[in-house]
């Protein structure tokens, strides 16, 4: 049996590009399936409901920690993204993306669940 041709670089890049711009565009949904903060989709007001604009209520800690915070969360998403995209391996390019658009619910949501813990969201 001959073997596969490797996936390209283009390709790789196209995966990671494709399943980057899914958890980029639905992060925020995310975060409110997480954290049932308020956060809605950023075309319907993203983190305008979130309860961060509430004084004396717990406080979403993706939103608490500013930017800086929630694009670190949004990295360690992406970072894994990117190693299941390019990672030298004989998976064809459909296999690359479907692995690459499960790791933004499993890497979300241990990433929401250490974020949680560490700010004691839900104690």
């Amino acid at each position: 049996m001959a073997s596969k041709p490797p996936v390209s670089a283009t390709r790789k890049t196209l995966v990671f590009l494709g399943a980057s711009a899914v958890t980029v565009t639905f992060i925020i949904n995310l975060c409110a399936a997480l954290f049932r903060c308020g956060c809605q989709a950023w075309w319907a007001g993203a983190a305008e409901h979130c309860n961060i604009h509430r004084a004396g209520s717990r406080h979403c800690p993706w939103c608490s920690y500013g930017t800086s915070g929630f694009l670190l969360a949004l990295a360690l998403i992406l970072a894994p993204q990117l190693a299941v995209s390019v990672w030298p391996s004989d998976w064809s390019w459909r296999k690359r993306l479907l692995a690459a658009l499960a790791v933004f619910p499993v890497m979300g949501g241990a990433v929401g669940l250490a974020y949680g813990w560490v700010s004691g969201y839900w104690a």
